[in-house]
């Protein structure tokens, strides 16, 4: 069996000194693409912070990207966070440096230093964002669309083995909500990349089939979309 990108088995998701999800079973495979979904306060925001190491797991056992989230420390953290790519609703982006900028920003970060390798990454994952014209642009002057694309490009650059997408959509038209939708899945087939999409909008689990996670009532469900 291949080796999951995301192994939860009987987690107790906490939040401050309460479980918020109690036994969960998830696994996630290479390219998997699954929907979460649940209401506000369900747990899904829990679980994914879970999963990327801003909540430790509290109780059972779970690997991401093969770390194991009982062992993580302030030394390896920051390795794992180096295998995921992470995208927030509210695309967190340095308003004062341009969509060039904000990547290279995040790509010496993370330990790029030759500035040959640096710029041709930068152009490889604006143009499959579709954004190689927009390089030079301030985030002011993108569509919110376009600044999610850009959020994207940033969350790809380090080639992630699993994309965390957190309400994405939430400040988004239906149109270009539908389009993101697109751009994520063409993203995690090419690069067998697994991707986790919370939402709330549930016209959006119509628009490609998928599996479907469901946090209800402090439990996690698995049904087919």
């Amino acid at each position: 069996m291949t080796e999951a990108i995301v192994a939860l088995r009987g987690a107790n998701i906490r939040q401050g000194n309460r479980n918020v999800l109690e036994k969960v079973e998830l696994r996630i495979a290479p390219g998997e693409f699954v929907y979460l979904v649940g209401k506000t306060g369900a747990g899904k925001s829990s679980l994914l912070k879970t999963l990327y190491a801003a909540l430790p797991l509290g109780g059972g056992s779970g690997t991401v990207a093969g770390y194991d989230l009982r062992k993580l420390s302030r030394k390896t953290i920051p390795g794992l966070r180096r295998r995921l790519g992470i995208v927030f609703q509210d695309f967190n982006l340095l308003t004062d440096r341009s969509v060039e900028e904000n990547l290279r920003f995040v790509l010496r970060a993370t330990g790029w230093k030759k500035d040959a390798a640096t710029d041709r990454r930068i152009d490889e994952v604006l143009e499959e964002v579709g954004l190689a014209d927009r390089r030079r642009s301030m985030p002011h002057t993108l569509s919110g669309g376009e600044r999610q694309r850009v959020a994207f490009a940033r969350a790809l650059l380090n080639k992630p083995a699993l994309l965390i997408a957190d309400e994405v959509t939430g400040n988004l038209d239906p149109e270009t909500s539908t389009d993101v939708l697109e751009l994520m899945r063409k993203l995690g087939r090419e690069h067998g990349t697994a991707v986790i999409f919370a939402t709330h909008d549930y016209r959006l689990l119509d628009t490609f089939q998928a599996r479907v996670v469901r946090c209800d009532n402090g439990r996690v469900f698995n049904a087919e979309g």
